[in-house]
């Protein structure tokens, strides 16, 4: 009996061994079938009419008033699902509206540059008063001191322009000292100037005549820049602070009147004072504008 207990055991034995070599096969047929299934899914997926997308995402959209995504659900570390995008939205396979969407933007861009024009020309009507006010207040000094009509105004891209006649006023024929009147006049606009903000630029002019040869001069471009400089340190004496003054000259290069003109000699040679805009550029552009239309309203 023992023998044949022993007999039967082997057999089951044997019997067991048989069934685990044909379960992995089953298995294997399962996932290739799955496989097979998963690559046909994704391949029709991806043959999706995309006319027929748009037009059902965008009906969609129309019905639940707003943007339809897709979320694909989370799937393991390691699925093949793991290069696909995270969210797609739908609403953006719908072919967008282009006249709609210029015509939205042509209406934004044309307010936006109203507002804009709007903002500079109040910036520049600012402007012009402030320099305005300024330019009375320097008159108001020479009319004081006893200069009136010693300075003629303009107030241009720059700011207000103090146009001071050199001629037998500030300097005398190829000088650059200030005669006993100039340095009155510096003397009664400079607190004027001091109590503004602004930069001040002053520049020296000189008249179409050559200097003479043998003179102290080379050429009028020394003559204009040394007058401009003799004024700079004047100011700056009276009180003007000296980081907001600077001193160019032109020579004869920016005449106020045609050399043709009776006047060209004595109002050419000039030293101008620029009260400078602080303004914008933009702001600026208009200030020369605002000046005409105010003279043609004094007239």
């Amino acid at each position: 009996m023992s023998a044949g207990h022993g007999r039967r055991r082997k057999k089951h034995e044997e019997h067991e061994e048989h069934e685990n070599h044909e379960r992995w096969l089953v298995s294997g047929f399962d996932m290739m079938t799955l496989l097979f299934v998963l690559f046909v899914v994704l391949y029709a997926m991806s043959k999706v009419d995309e006319q027929k997308f748009a037009a059902l995402a965008k009906g969609m959209a129309e019905a639940f008033g707003g943007p339809v995504t897709v979320q694909p659900a989370p799937t393991p570390d390691g699925s093949v699902f793991d290069g696909l995008p995270g969210v797609i939205d739908i609403a953006s396979a719908i072919p967008p509206d282009p006249t709609v969407e210029q015509a939205q933007i042509d209406q934004a861009a044309a307010a936006a540059a109203a507002q804009r024009a709007e903002n500079i020309a109040a910036e520049a009507e600012q402007a012009y008063d402030e320099l305005a006010a300024a330019r009375d207040k320097i008159e108001a000094a020479l009319t004081a001191a006893g200069y009136s009509g010693a300075a003629r105004y303009e107030i241009d891209e720059r700011g207000l322009v103090v146009h001071i006649v050199a001629d037998q006023v500030l300097f005398d024929a190829e000088e650059a000292v200030l005669r006993p009147e100039g340095r009155e006049i510096l003397a009664a606009v400079a607190p004027a100037l001091t109590e503004l903000p602004n930069g001040i630029g002053v520049e020296g002019h000189a008249n179409h005549l050559p200097v003479s040869r043998g003179g102290p001069w080379p050429s009028n471009w020394e003559l204009s820049a040394t007058r401009a400089t003799t004024v700079v340190r004047s100011l700056a004496s009276e009180g003007v602070p000296e980081p907001r003054l600077t001193a160019v000259g032109y020579s004869s290069t920016r005449p106020l009147v045609p050399v043709s003109d009776r006047t060209a000699l004595t109002v050419n040679r000039r030293v101008d004072v620029v009260v400078l805009s602080d303004a914008s550029a933009e702001a600026n552009a208009l200030l020369p504008g605002i000046d005409a239309a105010h003279q043609g309203e004094d007239r």
